[in-house]
């Protein structure tokens, strides 16, 4: 714990990491300059074998920022991003920046129910929009302030070969383009992509550049509660995670070939995949998802160095790998997030490519990343690791944070630093209850419970929030009971997640008490119901039948007992 006299996690640093960084004095943007000016011919982006130079992304980021500028976008103004990772992402991240507007990042599998609160609740004028995710936007529309619908068609990020293969009157290349691309609907205020930066004049040198304080960014979030809003996130948000990033692991500009293959539109991904990595100057090889074939491919063909990801990832890579002699040992470092790493997938990647794996830990609200093991012997997989540099822990009791537990108790962790955001968008009750004062500094109230170990290593023990994680996704369980309390024959729920296999990490479970002479509900029902409103991955995988849901004195469901009732019956099995 972090008290007046320093910070003890210090000694655990691998060598060379500061205690803090000097904080950017650049934005997002200028920083793009910069690194179109130094590295401007290096590789900046790799899709499938499609490449672009730092000058050409420069040249299409003012492209894109001009076409923009003429379509209304304004600073302070919000402009929803509904793609995969594709090298049209980064060039839209980047112009809708360079305007001094806002980036507003959506998962683009959502349905139109999910997509439509966020949309509306943002206040987006402009939303740039998969093929695929089209429909749901335009089924959303109507609720919100959406003005101009801006489709990108994915295949125009491909080699040109690759395009052409897609017209093939094959069964596979049908399949592919089915994959990528959809019919754009007619209707108003919809245009493509390649229209509106056709022949689009770029946006003048002297345009001015928002400022560092000024807002980068809405990620929406679950935060403690599970109702989806926005987090704010500035200039100085994003760069100075960047920068603390870049002293944790040490990298030099220009030498670093970074496989993005976590989602932009997830905060850990549009970190270490896109402004981390041109921070660097790195190659980002862009995947739109994540398939092991296609990652070892690439592999063959452009090594990485820096691989970011989640724990299923490095899990099926290192077993392929060893499967199939694909050569690893390129990749120097790697780091895992979004949910807990195991020894055991710590060792089998670093026995494949002899570098290191190391875990870190972090929300929406820290930009992400605000704790990390370090890049050294002294890692231990299994833990968070230690605070960033220029980053401050406490472990309080989570009924009075301005109690801290004793050392080595277990406590709600709170933490203080540059990364920190500036709250939720226009929700001021929800920010008072995450950001506390304290002895004159800003706390985070992050909603986990942690013990502080020997050397200052962070251990999560337990989750305030109930947030499902699986496959790297958060799943809000009270948003899956809500949609089945409507379901025909379900009397009342309860959904928890629990220890998972392969590349889950968690499995949601519902558990439902029948409605008296209802309909017969089972598994396949209850996911049919499931995919009108959730996304995929938000599905149940199992469905318990219980006669009553454990309460408290007050009513509250445990879902906690409704848990160790699984898993208990797990055991059974």
């Amino acid at each position: 714990m972090e008290h007046d006299d320093g910070r003890p996690w210090l000694a655990s640093y691998a060598p060379g990491v500061p205690a803090d960084v000097e904080e950017p004095d650049e934005t997002v943007t200028r920083t793009l300059e910069r690194v179109v000016a130094e590295h401007g011919a290096r590789v900046a982006t790799d899709v499938l074998r499609a490449t672009t130079t730092y000058a050409e992304l420069g040249t299409r980021v003012g492209r894109a920022a001009g076409a923009l500028h003429a379509a209304g976008v304004r600073p302070g103004d919000r402009v929803a991003l509904v793609l995969p990772n594709c090298a049209t992402h980064v060039v839209a991240f980047y112009a809708v920046l360079r305007l001094g507007a806002v980036v507003v990042e959506h998962n683009p599998t959502y349905t139109a129910e999910e997509l439509g609160h966020q949309l509306a609740d943002s206040g987006a004028t402009v939303a740039l929009v998969w093929t695929k995710a089209v429909v749901p936007v335009l089924d959303a529309r109507e609720a919100t302030d959406l003005r101009t619908i801006v489709a990108v068609d994915l295949a125009a990020d491909l080699p040109r070969t690759s395009r052409l293969a897609l017209r093939l009157p094959l069964p596979a290349a049908r399949r592919s383009n089915e994959a990528l691309r959809a019919r754009v609907p007619l209707a108003p205020g919809v245009t493509t992509w390649r229209e509106l930066v056709r022949g689009a004049a770029p946006l003048p040198d002297d345009h001015p550049h928002p400022a560092l304080d000024d807002v980068a960014l809405l990620q929406y979030t679950g935060g403690t509660t599970g109702t989806p809003k926005g987090a704010v996130l500035t200039h100085r948000n994003i760069a100075v995670n960047a920068a603390q990033g870049q002293a944790w692991t040490g990298h030099q500009p220009g030498r670093e070939t970074v496989y993005a293959a976590l989602p932009f539109f997830h905060a850990f991904g549009l970190t270490l995949c896109l402004t981390y990595a041109v921070r660097i100057a790195a190659t980002s090889v862009i995947f739109p998802k994540f398939d092991v074939d296609t990652v070892l491919a690439a592999q063959r063909r452009r090594p990485a160095t820096f691989f970011p990801g989640v724990p299923p990832m490095f899990e099926r890579l290192a077993a392929a790998a060893r499967s199939t002699g694909t050569d690893l040992t390129s990749i120097r470092q790697a780091i895992s997030g979004a949910m807990a790493l195991s020894p055991s997938t710590a060792s089998a990647w670093e026995s494949v490519t002899g570098g290191i794996l190391v875990e870190g830990y972090g929300m929406t609200e820290t930009s992400p990343v605000a704790l990390g093991s370090p890049v050294s012997d002294a890692r231990r997989p299994g833990t968070l690791g230690l605070p960033f540099p220029s980053t401050r822990m406490r472990v309080v009791d989570p009924e009075d944070p301005t109690r801290e537990v004793a050392p080595g108790g277990r406590g709600e962790l709170l933490l203080h630093g540059p990364q920190v955001f500036a709250g939720y968008w226009r929700r001021p009750e929800d920010t008072a209850a995450v950001l506390v004062e304290l002895d004159g500094r800003t706390w985070l109230r992050t909603g986990d419970v942690v013990v502080v170990e020997e050397g200052g290593f962070v251990r999560l023990v337990d989750r305030i929030k109930e947030v499902i994680i699986t496959g790297g996704f958060n799943v809000y369980p009270s948003q899956v009971e809500d949609h089945l309390r409507l379901m025909p024959g379900i009397e009342d729920v309860a959904v928890v997640g629990v220890p998972g296999s392969g590349d889950l990490g968690e499995r949601v479970v519902a558990a439902v008490v029948l409605a008296q002479g209802g309909p017969s509900v089972d598994l396949a029902t209850v996911r049919e119901w499931c995919e009108r409103r959730l996304a995929r991955y938000a599905l149940p995988r199992d469905l318990v039948v219980l006669p009553e849901l454990p309460r408290s004195q007050i009513g509250k469901v445990l879902r906690r007992v409704v848990r160790q009732r699984v898993m208990d019956d797990d055991d059974a099995r």
